[in-house]
């Protein structure tokens, strides 16, 4: 009897963690404008929690300088978006990929973009050891041309989004809100900064544009693999994207992962990376 409960234990294990991973796996929801376009405005329109307003003194981070002899880190973000005219996918290839390595990584989600990708985003908020979530702007709307209220309006129906899917996720083990943010198109100006700082948000941007068209041949992304681990230091912001938009992001990536490896990098989330920043060295 208890070899045969052992064995049961096992299976109900086996058939558990079996299931977890078919989750992951892509379904045709999941493709581009495989959900219909839904433009209105968000269920929730502000936040119910607020962060504390930031000096805007440190301005745009493209980069971490790390102190000498810590660690040779760098992060990998990956930005998830879409426009009010459209969706986009869910790449989780490259989702299940960096999961199954155990690759952390800082996910900029836009808040139409979570909406359309409900079920998936409360998946990847209950792997929070490995994801932390970023702010991208609801409808990817560019920081620099946007008025002062829409600029607050796409940053907070974000932040009121993700409340409602951490809501509905239990995850409680998760930021209230997000605190890291990535302007589209990476496009700013003096008063779209001030604005960002007033909402907490420190805006992340990148040093290494991974992607430059499609990758989906092998050998291409292999020879791109190259170019992006030449332009990596240690504490370098890696922009790539998990929104299927471009296509063969996963080929890139794993080569680029290889790379990095073999010279001795560690990944680590943009928090971590700007944790440590902080350490002090003897």
């Amino acid at each position: 009897m208890k070899k045969a409960g052992m064995f049961a234990l096992l299976f109900l294990i086996m058939l558990s963690s079996s299931s977890a991973s078919e989750n992951w796996e892509i379904v045709s929801l999941d493709l581009r404008r495989a959900v219909p376009n839904n433009s209105a405005t968000p269920e929730r329109l502000s936040p119910l929690h607020e962060l504390v307003p930031l000096s805007n003194d440190e301005g745009v981070i493209r980069r971490v300088k790390l102190p000498e002899g810590v660690v040779k880190a760098v992060a990998f973000t990956f930005d998830m978006c879409e426009l009010d005219t459209t969706t986009t996918g869910c790449d989780m290839a490259v989702m299940s990929f960096l999961r199954e390595r155990g690759i952390p990584a800082t996910l900029f989600m836009g808040g139409k973009w979570m909406r359309t990708h409900s079920r998936r985003v409360k998946e990847i908020m209950s792997e929070a050891e490995l994801f932390e979530i970023g702010n991208h702007n609801w409808s990817h709307g560019n920081c620099a041309l946007l008025s002062d209220e829409g600029l607050r309006a796409q940053v907070l129906w974000t932040q009121a989004e993700y409340e409602l899917l951490r809501e509905e996720a239990g995850a409680d083990d998760i930021p209230e809100v997000p605190r890291l943010f990535r302007l589209p198109y990476g496009r700013n100006n003096e008063r779209s900064l001030k604005i960002l700082a007033g909402l907490g948000m420190r805006v992340i941007q990148w040093d290494v544009a991974a992607e430059a068209g499609d990758n989906s041949n092998p050998k291409r992304a292999k020879r791109s693999a190259k170019i992006v681990a030449g332009m990596t230091k240690p504490g370098s912001i890696l922009l790539f994207h998990a929104n299927l938009v471009p296509k063969g992001t996963v080929n890139l990536l794993r080569e680029v992962v290889s790379i990095l490896e073999d010279d001795g990098y560690e990944f680590v989330k943009v928090s971590e990376l700007l944790e440590i920043r902080n350490q002090r060295t003897c």
